[in-house]
């Protein structure tokens, strides 16, 4: 086809492997890429619907796309994912009718089938309710990689069933289903022969997969992992803390395990009441049962969680009851959403809504403190050397890097200075030199050689 697409992926990294798919559908067509929209026929934006702030952020792009799309006759907009999932009642559709293409979150991995179809049409093709999403990309489907070259992700079951108040996702991506161990482990193997060494398991619950046709679960699926040859190391993120068992705690502490000493386990508060709630399937005893055996098994595990200010019937008290728990077990990594009013979930329904504003100030103060503590861990690592690995560069020419301890566009970055033998892709030494709450600047250590992966060394700075 002889057409030229701008890629626009929005939200998370479940998000970017549908459209790494769409991508590789495109690239098996024949169709070109410009990273440059002025050179592009068709713009395609997979968009995220989870919040209103990935709605306002879709709208934007949508904006964008169409203001771009008045320059040239040929040009067309296709948007879609998860917004067109969400939009049952097609008020998007009405509100940019100019947007050539709505494809749904099942169609994205073949977009070039669709884009085919459009540019042979006489007309656009009516916009109609999209059926609840079934499929899942796997490893028969193409995919070309759009992250860096250090690290990969390996979505291992699509949809959801927990039902969280607060959660819209079940509507959006449908029930679970589960890809096959085989088939996780051939594409393991295949990102691990071009050099990614850093595999990173993703799932809207990756401790709820479950595949009979393989007979396996998430600690059968790492330990598979773990059997395969080749240099790489494995992150875990979306944990739910209430599927949290023991064998899944054990794996962290496992000899010769190559799951990396992180993990990413929102809690969303530790008020009894607010838990109940928001349907989380745990109470606060629980989540510090949790907390404890990880760090028992691990005792220098970095712990990444979120949570949500302003959920409807938050007190004051339930508030300082979060903050003083934050305080106290003093996480690596964390983030703060502010309470988003989602349609057709039983939050919505509620009535002792908290305003906007105090769920804000609230989120605001919960960062501070964290800002205080992250700056307290990261000082911890000035004059260290650390495993570094790097991603890439900026603008300005410093190479761009991770500890052990940080998810790629979620945690900490390391700016390297001096970066004349950085390659991205690699794992490099690197002499800590000064931190703030949220980054490392550092040098490469001297004579220090590269390597591909995460040794699973050190990694003890939570030790004070």
């Amino acid at each position: 086809m002889n057409y030229s697409v701008h890629i626009i992926s929005l939200g998370c990294p479940k998000n970017l492997v549908d459209t790494e798919a769409a991508a590789g559908s495109l690239a098996v067509a024949g169709v070109a890429f410009a990273n440059d929209p002025s050179f592009a026929d068709i713009i395609f934006i997979n968009t995220c619907a989870f919040i209103q702030p990935a709605r306002d952020e879709a709208r934007e792009e949508i904006l964008g796309a169409l203001e771009w799309k008045r320059g040239e006759k040929r040009r067309k907009v296709i948007v879609g994912g998860c917004l067109v999932q969400w939009d049952t009642d097609q008020a998007f559709a009405r509100e940019f009718p100019d947007v050539d293409l709505w494809l749904p979150v099942d169609n994205v991995p073949h977009l070039a089938r669709h884009l085919e179809a459009l540019f042979d049409s006489r007309g656009k093709a009516p916009v109609t309710p999209p059926p609840p999403p079934t499929t899942i990309v796997d490893n028969s489907a193409p995919r070309l990689r759009l992250t860096p070259p250090s690290y990969a992700y390996l979505k291992i079951s699509e949809g959801c069933s927990n039902h969280c108040a607060y959660c819209a996702i079940p509507a959006i991506r449908g029930r679970p289903r589960h890809r096959s161990i085989p088939s996780l482990l051939e594409e393991v193997k295949h990102a691990v022969s071009a050099g990614i060494g850093e595999i990173i398991i993703t799932a809207q619950d990756t401790t709820a997969y479950s595949c009979p046709e393989s007979q396996g679960r998430l600690p059968e699926l790492v330990h598979a992992m773990n059997a395969l040859e080749g240099e790489f190391a494995i992150r875990l993120l979306y944990a739910h803390p209430a599927r949290m068992s023991d064998d899944i705690v054990a794996l962290f502490s496992e000899s010769g395990s190559r799951l990396l000493p992180y993990i990413d386990l929102p809690m969303q508060h530790i008020s009894d009441k607010l838990l109940k709630a928001m349907n989380r399937g745990i109470d606060s005893i629980g989540i510090h049962r949790v907390i404890d055996d990880l760090r028992s098994h691990n005792p220098n595990i970095a712990i990444r969680t979120t949570f949500i200010t302003g959920f409807p019937g938050e007190t004051e008290r339930d508030f300082r009851e979060l903050m003083e728990f934050v305080r106290e077990q003093g996480f690596a990594r964390l983030g703060v959403f502010d309470y988003s009013d989602e349609p057709n979930t039983p939050a919505h329904e509620m009535t002792a809504k908290i305003s906007a504003e105090t769920a804000k100030k609230r989120k605001d103060s919960l960062m501070e403190m964290q800002s205080d503590i992250s700056l307290e861990y990261n000082k911890r690592l000035k004059g260290r050397t650390m495993e570094v690995a790097i991603d890439g560069f900026d603008e300005d020419g410093l190479a761009l890097g991770r500890t052990v301890f940080d998810a790629p566009d979620i945690d900490n970055v390391v700016l390297i200075h001096g970066t004349d033998k950085i390659i991205p892709g690699t794992v490099a030494q690197v002499n800590i030199i000064s931190a703030t709450p949220y980054a490392l600047s550092g040098i490469p250590a001297p004579d220090s050689p590269t390597q591909q992966s995460f040794s699973r060394g050190n990694s003890d700075w939570l030790e004070s």
